[in-house]
Order: structure tokens, then C-alpha cells, then sequence
């Protein structure tokens, strides 16, 4: 193998995996908007985690409603 091949092979590979990963994205972000969208996840509420994160501020979810899923 020359040079030459080996830098295309490694450009194939890069576009390949660029590719890949976009499509992940937005995959990931469709999937996020359904589930707002049907309400399974409400995403809003996780929004303000930072800015809420004192112990004696309100809790988001709590864990028996978790457990009980």
C-alpha cells in the first residue's frame, strides 16, 4: 500500500464516521422531542437542575415514583 491509499482510506473513514454521528444526533434528538411531545418525559422541570440544586429546594421527582415504573 502506498501512501496515497492510505490517506483516501483514512478520508472514506473519517466521512463514514461523521456521517454516522450526525445521524446519531439527530436521531437522539428526535427520540428527545417525541417524548416531551407525548409527554413520557417532561423535560422542563429538568431545565432548572442548576439552577435549583440547594438541599433545601424543591425536589424534581421523587424516587418512589421511579421505583413504581
Amino acid at each position: 500500500m502506498n501512501l496515497e491509499s492510505l490517506e483516501s482510506i483514512r478520508a472514506i473513514a473519517y466521512i463514514v464516521t461523521t456521517i454516522l454521528l450526525v445521524i446519531f444526533l439527530y436521531t437522539y434528538i428526535a427520540s428527545m422531542y417525541i417524548k416531551q411531545k407525548k409527554g413520557i418525559v417532561d423535560y422542563e422541570k429538568y431545565a432548572n437542575l442548576a439552577l435549583k440544586d440547594n438541599l433545601d429546594d424543591e425536589i424534581i421527582e421523587s424516587r418512589e415514583s421511579k421505583q413504581n415504573k
